[in-house]
């Protein structure tokens, strides 16, 4: 393996770094190379720097990626570490993913002030979440619950919680542990009443298509079940909204060589939700993905998708 410097591109949060150094450090021991052989470059994004509306009004998911391709682009870096539920469906020509580390724990947390579970909460309590998808899942459970916008980053919205700007706040289990910040979960929710974000808890490194020296350089830390699990779940997003305007959520499972698929799509309010259950081999990971994400759409009717927008 050469040992030109390899430029790995991150947002500049802490969970961001942590997974940018977990990169490296996976990378440092299959090929056996020095810390010094890699550099991490920290490039602020758009949505690093608004915090103040939903991800929805300003854009999508794209402005945590946008700078970050602009900079493969150039060749400023040699590969971008991402959080795979915060990839766009579709990525610019070009670049591709082409490596997923083994993902972690997939479950959302609940993190309360006064009380130890989301059911728990004070009638009309605010909740802090910037995802969409949460706040549809938690007012299916509690309806009666103030929903407030709550961006930044993990150690932003601890703080917050602690100055009791809300009552509680949800993260997912995967960035708190990559933290070391999991003993500030109180509650680890189900996923089978709470099911998470497509893709949460899984590592994505993107590349430039066609870069034969970090395609050998990647190849050997990709996870193949993760990027089966991945692909399924992509592809479900990929028939949808692709964007943060409708509340998803869903798990694939890699047995084995096959895969199981959940997915289910929700209104804002959390008051209409479809659901959708798919198997099939591995193989076929995007194919069942697809179709399921056919067949609920198709189960859902357009209105669902423009009756609230």
């Amino acid at each position: 393996m050469q040992t030109d410097l390899v430029r790995i591109g991150t947002r500049g949060s802490a969970l961001a770094l942590a997974q940018a150094e977990e990169t490296r450090t996976r990378l440092m021991a299959v090929h056996n190379l020095p810390e010094e052989a890699f550099e991490i470059v920290v490039i602020s994004t758009t949505g690093d720097r608004i915090l103040d509306r939903a991800l929805a009004e300003v854009g999508g998911k794209g402005l945590f990626t946008k700078e970050l391709e602009e900079a493969l682009y150039d060749g400023r870096i040699d590969i971008a570490v991402h959080s795979s539920k915060d990839m766009p469906t579709y990525l610019p020509e070009g670049l591709e993913i082409s490596c997923f580390l083994e993902r972690e724990d997939v479950r959302d947390v609940f993190i309360g002030g006064s009380v130890q579970r989301l059911m728990d909460l004070p009638k009309g309590a605010k909740l802090g979440t910037s995802s969409l998808r949460r706040q549809a899942l938690a007012l299916s459970l509690r309806p009666d619950l103030d929903v407030q916008v709550f961006r930044g980053n993990v150690q932003t919205r601890l703080r917050k919680l602690e100055e009791g700007v809300v009552e509680g706040t949800m993260l997912a289990l995967a960035g708190l542990k990559r933290l070391k910040l999991e003993h500030v979960a109180t509650e680890i929710m189900d996923p089978e009443d709470f099911p998470p974000a497509l893709g949460q808890g899984a590592i994505c490194i993107e590349n430039r298509i066609g870069d034969e020296r970090i395609a050998r350089l990647l190849a050997p830390i990709h996870h193949a079940a993760t990027g089966a699990e991945l692909e399924c779940e992509r592809a479900f997003l990929g028939t949808l909204d692709g964007s943060c305007r409708t509340p998803i959520a869903g798990l694939a499972r890699v047995s084995g060589d096959r895969i199981s698929f959940r997915g289910m799509i929700l209104t804002p309010d959390g008051g209409r939700r479809h659901e959708i259950t798919a198997e099939g081999p591995a193989a076929d990971a995007r194919q069942i993905g697809a179709e399921a994400g056919a067949r609920i759409r198709e189960m859902a009717g357009e209105d669902f998708f423009t009756s609230w927008s």
